[in-house]
């Protein structure tokens, strides 16, 4: 059953918080610096980021922010810091259910752009140490971002507007730190609003963060692993292949996510996603 509309506060607690998440990278960025690390080697040429400086980067940031989330949870929130969704009992089907749709999306988006000759296929790099270095870095991605945005900002913006209005709300500032990514679009920043709907949907029914995790892990890992760029950065693929011409239609150089294929891709999952975790809880009640 969706929560009723009733704490009229969750809305200032979400507005409280959202300048707080930038000082994890800045606590990050402070520790590596001061540790003589050059930060100019994060990403390199072509956008090219560099798998372990990444994963130290994002891993101290998680750390960062789980002290800040405690800190809210038990000081504002006055619960326990597994309250933003984080409870584990019974969950392993939806976080397979998640790692399954990134699968097959990005496995569909290749595979759909390389028959219409869109892309180009050019070989296959497999080197398992990168594989695994990469799933490291996009499983700290993806807990670090939906901590912040389905975990704390949607889950006290539920508890003060419907569901629509919060999971709006919460995507926009979900696409608005996206930015200043490397060559991005206004069609990117509007498929990553979308994504955020996309990631937000079961939250709304569940209030537990193992699906969207998951489906954020993912949806960014094979999404590198295919070949394409992850939100405007490069990153280590299995799959290499060419650009013919950048488009619309493939995204360009801001990746798949600039693309119209990921606008209709995501707003028919969206909709398979929440049709779904509807239909579970009224299984339930």
């Amino acid at each position: 059953m969706l929560k009723k509309v009733s704490n009229h506060s969750g809305w200032g607690k979400s507005l409280l918080f959202l300048p707080l998440i930038f000082i994890p990278q800045i606590i990050a960025v402070i520790v590596m610096m001061s540790s003589g690390f050059d930060m100019n080697n994060l990403i390199g040429s072509a956008d090219k980021i560099d798998l372990e400086s990444m994963i130290i980067l994002e891993y101290t940031m998680i750390f960062v922010m789980i002290i800040i989330l405690w800190a809210f949870m038990k000081y504002i929130d006055k619960e326990p810091l597994v309250d933003i969704g984080l409870q584990i009992k019974g969950r392993l089907k939806d976080f397979n259910f998640g790692l399954v749709i990134g699968l097959l999306i990005m496995g569909f988006a290749y595979f759909f752009l390389l028959l219409i000759n869109e892309i180009v296929f050019v070989n296959i790099d497999f080197n398992l140490n990168k594989v695994l270095l990469s799933i490291v870095l996009f499983m700290g991605v993806s807990v670090f971002e939906e901590i912040i945005f389905r975990g704390y900002v949607l889950k006290n913006l539920l508890e003060s507007f419907n569901p629509y209005a919060a999971l709006f709300v919460s995507s926009l500032f979900f696409s608005l730190i996206h930015g200043a990514n490397p060559n991005v679009t206004l069609l990117g920043l509007s498929n990553i609003f979308l994504a955020g709907i996309f990631l937000g949907a079961s939250y709304v029914f569940t209030k537990n963060l193992w699906f969207p995790i998951a489906l954020h892990f993912s949806w960014n890992f094979f999404q590198a692993m295919f070949g394409f760029k992850v939100s405007g950065l490069d990153s280590y693929s299995i799959i290499k292949f060419d650009i013919i011409e950048n488009n619309y239609i493939n995204g360009g150089e801001f990746g798949f996510e600039s693309s119209v294929l990921s606008l209709i891709i995501i707003i028919i999952f969206t909709i398979i996603i929440w049709k779904y975790f509807k239909s579970t809880v009224k299984e339930n009640i």
